[in-house]
């Protein structure tokens, strides 16, 4: 990397550390690109050149935060000998590392926006989004072929978990971690009752 692109590199983790904490801070509505200047001190060309876009900015951040959440998962998965830990598992880290992220308020407002986005940030939404599905195809697919899990179809079963996922959040954001963990613990236990193959 030369001087140039190090600089540039450099700009852009700067711009995106300052809006981070405004969006934790404010929100993301009420975050505006003006206040990313201000907080910066970089232009706002500078920050389009990033970025594109406030929609753009934010989603680099999720990005982020999807690497530091495969990250971590990585860490944990192969502490559980079984798939049916494994979804435990990743209820419990959806609860520590989710429901408490400092952004989720403002995700929460960004995926609820109601305003027309621009084509390429409704295409990285539908990657992440696709990303997430495949997650969880393969999380299941395994259990499908350890044999614990009868044969299904992983692909519907997929948009099924991350409906209960994605449910499960709205509901418990101002639930204590030990409480929602025990609710997604319950709502494992029921998918389970459906996919579990019976012992003889």
């Amino acid at each position: 990397m030369n001087k140039k692109q190090l600089q540039s590199e450099q700009t852009k983790k700067r711009v995106a550390d300052a809006a981070r904490a405004l969006f934790v801070n404010k929100g993301y509505k009420a975050t505006s690109i003006e206040d990313i200047v201000e907080a910066t001190g970089s232009s706002k060309g500078n920050i389009y050149y990033h970025f594109k876009s406030k929609e753009g900015l934010f989603l680099y951040l999720l990005d982020e935060w999807e690497r530091d959440w495969e990250q971590s998962w990585l860490q944990r998965e192969s502490k559980y000998s079984t798939t049916v830990e494994k979804l435990y598992g990743f209820a419990e880290q959806l609860v520590l590392e989710d429901l408490n992220h400092p952004l989720t308020k403002a995700a929460d407002e960004f995926f609820n926006n109601n305003e027309e986005k621009a084509n390429d940030v409704e295409e990285r939404i539908d990657e992440l989004v696709s990303g997430h599905l495949k997650f969880n195809q393969k999380l299941l697919q395994q259990g499908i072929d350890s044999g614990e899990f009868r044969d299904i179809d992983v692909e519907k079963l997929a948009v099924v978990l991350e409906g209960l996922i994605l449910g499960l959040g709205q509901m418990l954001r101002k639930k204590k971690s030990d409480d929602a963990i025990a609710i997604y613990r319950t709502a494992i236990e029921m998918l389970l009752v459906g996919i579990v193959k019976p012992t003889v």
